[in-house]
């Protein structure tokens, strides 16, 4: 209903202008909420007052004289009394009024319609005594707030409150509002006439929506000026029961353990409803409407109906029985109230969760299975067990284990993970000759142990029978392997050992074995297939690459006629003792030094294949011939198997020399032996190091780099011929071009062209003559021109070129090709710039002595040739040929 709120002119005086205050508000009251406005009149306005409350847990007020609820309360039907007192800061002088509350009543059509009077607001003003003219307060009056229904069925736009100025008899006003619901969104949900003041509404409201608006009412002149502070109007939206409870989730699922004690927590429940939740409408209780199935009991659950907790409340819950329940929830609003409340429905699905209540049982008492000899990894029988529990959990797994018949450890027991049974395994060879059969007990129970109170055993046991089978058995060689000592150079057809085998099958009839080789790396030995005799066939070397550590293996195989054959390696270890059968050598087999004294120390290694006391350490000699060795090099020994090879001259030619060095191991006998020392000779710069010219000239050219230049080389003469081929081609292409001429041109009645060669215009008078020796040149009486024989000697007269003598000395042959250069040059016959230039001509007649002359018959036996080896490498192979001696 709209409030009731007037203000009437009256004298100023002090204090509350009434003793006690009445207001009706709506039942259920909000933290915070302003309920009403109390009236204070102070005829000084500089009085400073303060507002207090009776009751201050409940209600508070504010300096400007409005009333607020401190909590959310629900009103009692009868009235609500408090006291409001106001107190002089300045003077302590105190003022009380009584303030009573009153609940609206439940809005109805019919008090709708009985209502034909509305209330007018009025804006506050107070009048002085002692000042001229009327002064309005300063303080706002703040209006309690208007409650209106949702939903209204109208008619709209329906009137609310009238708001008056007690200005609007001497003034022209104008009325308006403001704020959400008027001039702002949502906006047109409230209007006021501007003339009459009047505020209405125009469509119904939803709380849910918005469940109250703050408006603002001004009042101005025509002008558009104020006349009067705004005041401020709440409007409450009164909630409708218009909303039906909702389930957050249409089926709820929850677990319960098989076996739970009443009042076991299963799950919680949780609907929702959009209407007020301090009020009726909002408050909600479940119940259980349906239970499926309904065993052992029809009320197996119960369900709190305030909070929507469910909980057993009977025992005899069996998974082994019934699986899972059904249950139908409904929530009510109006607290449950069946005739005037809304419900809904949900469905809760509680799944029964399986406990360890029954043990696995063994469905045999006596189990059978066989297995081969020899064989692992073999299932040799499965053990089926059965348990009531849910398959594939902790409660329903089973464990098997050993408990007597299997002392050694030979079968293991594994669980196929999809049928739950026992899989018996073998995992050590068994032998028939010793085990014919075993007798296993064995027993089965669960991952988790029984929960408590179950009255079965934990487990089940069974016993396993089990027969090994006897089988064809591989022969074995006794010991294997087999390690023999021998010295190396044991010759071919020497007995070494005798390696033979053993057949495991006692109880098998079968023939002697037979013995092959199987490998043999070095084919040094060969078996008797009967006797297993080993005899070498080729001497036994320890320094071969076959034989590692001084051990040399051979692998043998013995085999039986049994079905089906069985065969057997076994392993003959060779340790081969050294004898000093090697002689020592130098390493490395090439080295460089400078052909100066100094530096000029090569550091040379010995090698031998032999080991102590065949080896080191070894004894450095160089050899007494040829003479030149001792003469130009040294060697000492600096360690065991380490000398120092070095120049005994100042100096020695840049080259290659080939140092013999005798070398001698420690072996009883000893062995020796004579390395070829390849010593590269080089120039040597301040650092001891080959310059590079030195070094390459030196060291020679490689095998690489000589197939490299052969390579070039054969690809150029290639190019070259390709380019002949194909010049040679392109002229005959030219020729066969020239010859395609026209039908109107004959070939005998013209000149063909071939082609054109000479120097230049300075070359057309040039006598052709000349080209030709000149002592080649007959008379034309004797033979026709352009034609001689290139053997005949020229009878011409020869130009006056300077004659070589018979042995020229080397320093003048400079001159004498200067010399033939400048008569060439002053030659008037000698052809043009582009022309051959005779030099000279050597025919018969030479000056120079038959090489037959020399006389080669003399033997140089006698001569003493040895100073050739002190000439350097140029003259080593003449040094070689007479002054090697014998050899």
């Amino acid at each position: 209903a709209p409030i009731k709120a007037t203000c009437e002119d009256m004298s100023c005086k002090t204090g509350f202008p009434e003793d006690v205050h009445s207001a009706v508000v709506s039942r259920s009251v909000h933290g915070g909420q302003p309920l009403l406005n109390v009236r204070f009149r102070s005829c000084d306005g500089n009085k400073k007052i303060h507002f207090g409350s009776s009751e201050p847990e409940d209600f508070r007020v504010g300096e400007d004289g409005v009333v607020y609820a401190e909590r959310s309360f629900q009103l009692s039907a009868e009235p609500t009394e408090f006291v409001v007192s106001a107190q002089d800061k300045e003077t302590q002088q105190e003022w009380q009024m009584k303030v009573k509350l009153t609940p609206e009543p439940a809005f109805t059509e019919a008090s709708e319609k009985d209502q034909r009077k509305i209330e007018e607001i009025i804006f506050p003003w107070q009048q002085y005594k002692h000042s001229s003219p009327l002064k309005r307060q300063k303080r706002d009056w703040v209006i309690p707030p208007i409650n209106l229904p949702e939903n209204s069925k109208g008619p709209f736009p329906q009137e609310l409150v009238r708001i008056r100025s007690d200005r609007d008899k001497s003034l022209s006003l104008r009325y308006s509002v403001t704020g959400p619901g008027a001039d702002q969104p949502p906006t047109g949900i409230f209007i006021i006439n501007p003339i009459s003041g009047q505020l209405s509404v125009t469509k119904p409201l939803d709380r849910e929506q918005i469940a109250s608006f703050h408006l603002r009412a001004h009042a101005v002149d025509v002008n558009g000026n104020q006349v009067e502070n705004p005041i401020d109007i709440v409007i409450n939206v009164i909630d409708m029961n218009d909303n039906r409870p909702e389930f957050l989730h249409q089926v709820w699922n929850g677990t319960v353990p098989e076996g739970s004690k009443p009042g076991t927590y299963v799950m919680t429940v949780t609907a929702i409803d959009a209407d007020d939740p301090n009020t009726q409408n909002g408050m909600l209780r479940y119940r259980i409407l349906s239970q499926a199935p309904s065993s052992p009991s029809p009320n197996m659950f119960t369900i709190n109906n305030e909070t929507g907790d469910i909980i057993t409340v009977a025992a005899g819950l069996d998974r082994e029985k019934v699986q899972q329940y059904t249950l139908i929830i409904q929530a009510t609003d109006m607290e449950g109230n069946p005739t005037y409340g809304l419900s809904n429905t949900a469905t809760a699905v509680i799944a029964v969760t399986d406990v360890n209540d029954n043990p696995p049982e063994f469905t045999a008492m006596t189990f059978y299975g066989e297995v081969p000899e020899n064989r692992v990894d073999v299932i040799v029988a499965n053990l089926t067990v059965t348990d009531k529990d849910q398959p594939h959990t902790p409660a329903w797994n089973a464990m098997y284990r050993m408990t007597g018949g299997d002392p050694t450890g030979r079968f293991t027991i594994l669980t196929d993970p999809n049928s739950n049974d026992g899989l018996v395994t073998v995992v050590k060879p068994i032998d028939f000759e010793t085990n014919r059969m075993f007798v296993l007990t064995v027993a089965a129970e669960n991952q988790v142990p029984l929960a408590k109170g179950i009255q079965h055993p934990p487990q089940s046991t069974a016993t396993v029978s089990i027969t090994v089978i006897d089988v064809n058995e591989s022969p074995y060689f006794v010991p294997n392997p087999k390690l023999v000592r021998q010295e190396e150079g044991l010759m071919a057809g020497s007995m070494l050992t005798t390696f033979t085998a053993q057949d495991p099958d006692r109880y098998m009839q079968q023939t002697s074995l037979r013995y092959s080789k199987l490998l043999d790396p070095a084919s040094w030995l060969k078996i008797d297939p009967v006797n297993g005799q080993i005899t070498t066939t080729a001497v036994l070397d320890r320094e071969s690459i076959y034989v590692q550590n001084n051990m040399y293996n051979a692998t043998f195989l013995a085999s039986d006629n049994g079905i089906p054959p069985m065969s057997g390696t076994g392993t003959l270890q060779i340790y081969l003792l050294d004898i000093n059968d090697n002689a020592p050598q130098v390493h490395p087999k090439e080295a460089t030094t400078c052909e100066t004294l100094q530096p000029n120390a090569i550091n040379i290694t010995a090698v031998d294949p032999d080991i102590d006391p065949n080896a080191g350490p070894f004894a450095f000699e160089l050899p007494d011939t040829p003479a030149s060795i001792k003469r130009n090099w040294t060697i000492v020994r600096i360690s065991g198997d380490h000398a120092q090879l070095s120049l005994r001259i100042r100096f020695l030619e840049a080259g290659i020399y080939d140092v013999p060095i005798v070398i001698t191991d420690s072996g009883n006998p000893h062995a020796s032996s004579t390395s070829l020392l390849k010593v590269k000779v080089c120039q040597c710069d301040l650092n001891g190091d080959c310059t590079d010219v030195d070094r390459i000239v030196g060291a020679g050219l490689g095998t690489g780099a000589i197939i490299a230049i052969l390579l070039c080389i054969i690809i150029l003469l290639i190019l070259v011929l390709m380019f002949v081929v194909w010049m040679k081609r392109r002229d005959k292409e030219r020729q066969a071009k020239q010859l395609l001429i026209d039908p109107e041109d004959d070939v005998r009645d013209n000149i063909l062209k071939y082609d054109e060669e000479g120097g230049g215009e300075e070359d057309q008078d040039y006598d052709l003559s000349q080209l030709q020796q000149p002592d080649t040149v007959e008379p034309d009486a004797i033979k026709p021109v352009g034609i001689r024989r290139l053997d005949e000697r020229p009878i011409h007269a020869e130009p006056q070129y300077p004659v070589r003598s018979a042995a020229p000395h080397p320093g003048d042959i400079g001159d004498f090709i200067n010399e033939g250069l400048k008569a060439a040059d002053n030659d008037p016959t000698a052809p043009p710039y582009d022309s051959l230039l005779v030099f000279d001509y050597e025919g018969s007649g030479s000056t120079a002595g038959s090489l037959s002359s020399l006389n080669s018959s003399s033997s140089g036996g006698e001569q003493d040739y040895d100073y050739l080896n002190d000439w350097g490498p140029r003259f080593k192979k003449l040094a070689d040929m007479y002054g090697g001696g014998d050899d």
